[in-house]
């Protein structure tokens, strides 16, 4: 929950929108390197406005269509915004991939499966990176990403190579694991 209204926070910290601007701003400019869910943003807005971190200044309905509702960050959320950054940029965090619990077990299948899983696995990373590869170039064009985004994209693209060199090496040694 930190990390929705860590994002929350900082995008209405460059101005005040809606839920659907969020919502827009984080699947088009975020999707690749977060995991927010659209239901959470709507959710983590009211929270927010709860404990006043932000608040609505401006509601509006056209016919019979959902309000409009409009939300700016307050002084409060501001702090909570550079308390939950400060947080974030602190934490040491070890990664674990369900993966490898895959792989410490993987003489429960035959070694032909295995080799054809490691086969789609190594296929489907490759399809990742060019993705990313076409994905990043496509965000660099447009003006209103911030450069950042780039070097995000590229730490990705760098976490994938690594899969991909990994995967391949199991794959060609798989002989000495079986």
């Amino acid at each position: 929950m930190a990390n929705i209204r860590l994002v929350i926070l900082g995008i209405l910290a460059r101005n005040p929108m809606h839920g659907y601007e969020i919502k827009h701003i984080i699947e088009d400019h975020m999707g690749d390197w977060t995991d927010i869910k659209f239901g959470s943003i709507y959710f983590a807005l009211s929270k927010l406005a709860e404990d006043k971190s932000v608040e609505i200044v401006e509601e509006t309905r056209a016919g019979k269509r959902p309000s409009r509702i409009v939300y700016r960050i307050t002084d409060r959320g501001h702090n909570e915004f550079s308390r939950l950054l400060r947080q974030l940029w602190s934490m040491d965090d070890n990664t674990y991939y369900s993966f490898d619990i895959g792989v410490f077990f993987m003489h429960g299948l035959s070694r032909s499966e295995v080799q054809e899983l490691l086969d789609r696995r190594i296929d489907t990373i490759q399809q990742k990176i060019v993705f990313l590869e076409q994905h990043k170039a496509e965000q660099e064009q447009e003006p209103h990403v911030p450069p950042l985004a780039s070097a995000i994209m590229q730490h990705s693209q760098m976490h994938f190579a690594t899969e991909l060199a990994w995967l391949k090496d199991l794959r060609k040694n798989l002989d000495k694991y079986y």
